[in-house]
């Protein structure tokens, strides 16, 4: 029973994951398509400003899935980073060197260190995404099992790929859609029109994706397909189609009102179809949650720190957003400053 509630836990922050810190990445892959140094300055600007206040925070959501799958499915864990250490070394290393070059780029006075600190920061919003979703697809598809050995196969097979671009098209629409809203709270009417299309195009572009995962895992990852179009998994599916329609629907309304909600839905959604779909399996169909369950005391105690968690962090990292998504966390400027010292002295 503490298995299941703890893999569930597991499954929800792999979703708050990929919602958080994939707004960052989506923000990023659109740092990197914004052009050149003068045409891509405005779009540049809204990043710099919308990500600066929370992009490190969204960390602590992955942090989370590795204490949790370390310390609540030991063999889960040893599988999966034996067999996928390339693809997970790799987002790891690009986790590092895009929080890297998003902290120097803005410092940076010389044009080429800007050029090359943004360079590090964006092509690394890319390429993090898709191999954390390829690793994903090869656990989907059971590739990962106790007598695998690390091989290209597991991670670079139809499902993996797929779940990778997939991981790509949904950042990116959740980044377009935030900065979007950014754009309005920033008073910028021009990029909002600007990151409105680009929503509605990485919206078109998931879904297509999605669909042709659909058909791809009929054949590649069978219990997977079955689970997303039956039951509980088959019921998220819809949820995420429905929220990605609705998603693209107020995008074309003037405020466009509730679309950051309805993005995070479509993601999280999709998340949550993918591990129901999974059901009863950590690696379909060779680990089940009881079978890959650390011993009984470790998951009592596990249960107790994501309790405190719950009751502590999370209303934390909430409060955190609201204000971030309310202009409540706007940087100080030069003027701000030279007023505040003007009162001290006063």
């Amino acid at each position: 029973m503490i298995a299941g509630v703890i893999a569930v836990v597991l499954l929800l922050a792999v979703a708050a994951y990929a919602c958080g810190g994939g707004t960052d990445y989506g923000a990023g892959f659109w740092d990197l398509t914004a052009g050149g140094a003068e045409r891509g300055k405005r779009p540049r600007w809204l990043i710099d400003h919308a990500m600066a206040p929370v992009w490190e925070v969204n960390n602590v959501w992955l942090i989370f899935v590795l204490v949790i799958m370390w310390t609540g499915f030991p063999v889960f864990f040893q599988q999966v980073f034996v067999t996928m250490w390339l693809p997970l070394v790799l987002a790891a290393v690009g986790t590092v060197l895009r929080g890297a070059g998003f902290a120097l780029r803005k410092p940076a006075r010389r044009l080429a260190g800007r050029r090359l600190y943004g360079a590090v920061f964006a092509v690394a919003s890319l390429l993090t995404p898709f191999f954390l979703g390829a690793a994903a697809g090869g656990v989907a598809s059971g590739r990962v099992n106790a007598t695998t050995t690390a091989s290209t196969d597991a991670w670079a097979n139809p499902t993996s790929l797929l779940f990778g671009l997939l991981a790509i098209a949904a950042t990116a629409s959740l980044g377009a859609v935030f900065l979007a809203a950014d754009a309005r709270r920033f008073a910028a009417p021009d990029l909002d029109v600007y990151f409105r299309r680009r929503a509605w195009g990485a919206l078109a572009g998931l879904a297509v994706l999605a669909v042709i995962t659909l058909v791809v895992t009929h054949g590649d990852a069978p219990h997977v397909w079955h689970g997303l179009t039956h039951g509980v998994g088959l019921f998220f599916v819809v949820v995420a189609a429905l929220a990605t329609a609705a998603t693209a629907w107020l995008l074309t309304r003037p405020a466009g009102a509730w679309s950051r909600a309805t993005a995070v839905a479509a993601v999280a959604s999709s998340v949550l179809a993918w591990g129901m779909a999974q059901r009863p399996y950590l690696i379909p169909t060779s680990l089940t949650v009881a079978d890959g369950a650390g011993a009984h005391s470790t998951m009592r105690w596990l249960g107790f720190v994501t309790l405190v968690a719950l009751v502590f962090v999370i209303p934390a990292v909430v409060l955190l957003y609201w204000l971030d998504t309310h202009g409540e966390l706007e940087s100080l400027t030069d003027a701000d400053l030279r007023r505040a010292g003007t009162g001290d002295e006063g």
